[in-house]
């Protein structure tokens, strides 16, 4: 599958892609295969970014908390392991790969057992990070078994962060550095297998990037390596115009622009992070999204300049969202008071998504997929707020984003969308801001009949 179409071998060669494939495609071997087939298929993809493999980093993830008991530790890395030998033998015999698969168990067993002693944030970042080492060491040698000269890269060795655990945040001048004076010579040799979402401090110690972070090592990587395209597979046939689970009237989209996508990736969209479209953003770089279980299926480009561009493009559902209403007669006709509310948020970082404002009350939106943002905003943070004013909290919200171009100038826009959902209330609206979105609050349990009355409506 050729981002560029029938392109030639000759241009394949002289073109690099960056091939990022997430944890359903590489959950097995007959997965990994079916990946390995498809950079098989096409010489321009020189570089490999690879997810853990499903279901590996929820086990990580419970390794890495505190207080984890020795029995459960021990099924947790048996069950890790057998998710890896599976894989390991269906490979050819070799003594060496079996040697280094034994070796990262036992420092995940290590690192556990300091971990259930004693909790820190670097051991966390640490124990997470092995997925993707796992992950990437056997889809090197699915790759060798196909006979494409492939080798496994460490990437922390370029993607050198700072040492905010759990979200850790890339130098970019020292990765662009590094991959021109590490990668680039290797490039012309051989396929470069990696790991997404780690890095490493100034000290060594591994970091993660957060949430998101394999699709956004990818595309830096993509653009420290001044690579013409980014390809990310999954296990879906593109984008869609909305969740498919909601409505089987959903249909994939042939391309859309960057504005489209980060807009969609931003409320909810689960196939990209919005932090991944920023680097192929600086530089102008196509991003495909496609399925690695049905790659001649094709997918979504997302790119700077689009053929179409509808009033409607899609419907994206984010929720678990909170709704803060903070109200106060010292509002009105008076300066600093939202810069006193915005300081508490920043000081307990807290992230605000929409805000409406009336003469004497403002509303805020939070995300809250972990339950943190609920638990914080039903403590400090409203004692602190109910100094400076009323402050009511409300949960089981959902967002709906309708996506689109030219929104803020659409005529009808309200009635073709609010018309069509007058049964149900609808808690907040925002608009105007972005000419891409129109984003308003329902109750979680209306959101996805909403969502599917507006899709059929619209598209």
């Amino acid at each position: 599958m050729s981002l560029t179409g029938n392109a030639s071998n000759q241009d394949a060669v002289n073109t690099l892609t960056v091939a990022k494939f997430g944890g359903t495609s590489v959950a097995d071997y007959q997965a990994m295969l079916r990946c390995a087939t498809i950079i098989k298929n096409d010489l321009a993809n020189k570089v490999v970014v690879v997810s853990a493999s499903a279901g590996v980093t929820n086990y990580l993830v419970r390794l890495s908390q505190e207080n984890v008991g020795t029995q459960e530790r021990e099924q947790i890395i048996t069950a890790i392991s057998q998710i890896q030998f599976n894989i390991r033998r269906e490979l050819p015999e070799e003594a060496g790969l079996d040697q280094m698969l034994q070796t990262l168990i036992a420092e995940l067993e290590t690192l556990a057992e300091q971990q259930a002693n004693e909790y820190k944030a670097q051991t966390a970042d640490a124990i997470l990070s092995y997925g993707e080492q796992f992950s990437s060491l056997l889809f090197s040698r699915v790759l060798q078994s196909l006979d494409i000269a492939a080798s496994c890269f460490d990437v922390r060795r370029v993607m050198k962060t700072n040492s905010l655990y759990g979200k850790a945040v890339v130098d970019l001048t020292r990765l662009k550095h590094s991959c021109q004076e590490l990668l680039v010579p290797e490039l012309a040799k051989q396929v470069i297998v990696t790991q997404g979402f780690i890095g490493s401090d100034s000290l060594g110690h591994t970091t993660t990037l957060g949430r998101g972070g394999s699709d956004y090592s990818a595309a830096l990587l993509t653009e420290a390596l001044n690579g013409d395209n980014l390809a990310i597979w999954t296990d879906v046939v593109g984008i869609f115009t909305t969740d498919p689970r909601i409505t089987d009237q959903a249909r994939a989209i042939k391309e859309i622009s960057f504005g489209e996508a980060a807009e969609m990736a931003t409320f909810g969209a689960k196939i990209l992070h919005p932090a991944t479209l920023i680097p192929a953003m600086r530089q102008n770089i196509p991003v495909f999204v496609g399925s690695s279980k049905e790659p001649e299926k094709g997918g979504t480009l997302i790119k700077q300049q689009v053929e179409s561009n509808p009033t409607y493009r899609s419907i994206a559902l984010r929720k678990e969202q909170t709704l803060v209403t903070v109200k106060s007669p010292a509002m009105l006709h008076a300066s600093g008071f939202l810069a006193k509310v915005f300081s508490i948020l920043a000081k307990h970082e807290l992230s605000v998504d929409l805000i409406t404002t009336s003469e004497i009350s403002v509303a805020l939106t939070f995300d809250n997929p972990t339950g943190t943002t609920q638990a914080l905003l039903t403590s400090t943070v409203v004692a602190e707020l109910e100094q400076l004013c009323e402050v009511s909290v409300e949960h089981g919200l959902s967002l709906v984003a309708v996506i689109g171009n030219g929104l803020h100038a659409a005529k009808g826009l309200g009635s073709n969308i609010f018309d069509k959902i007058n049964d149900f209330n609808i808690r907040m609206i925002c608009h105007g801001a972005s000419d891409n979105n129109l984003c308003f609050l329902v109750p979680q349990s209306d959101a996805n009949t909403v969502v599917e009355q507006l899709h059929n409506t619209l598209f």
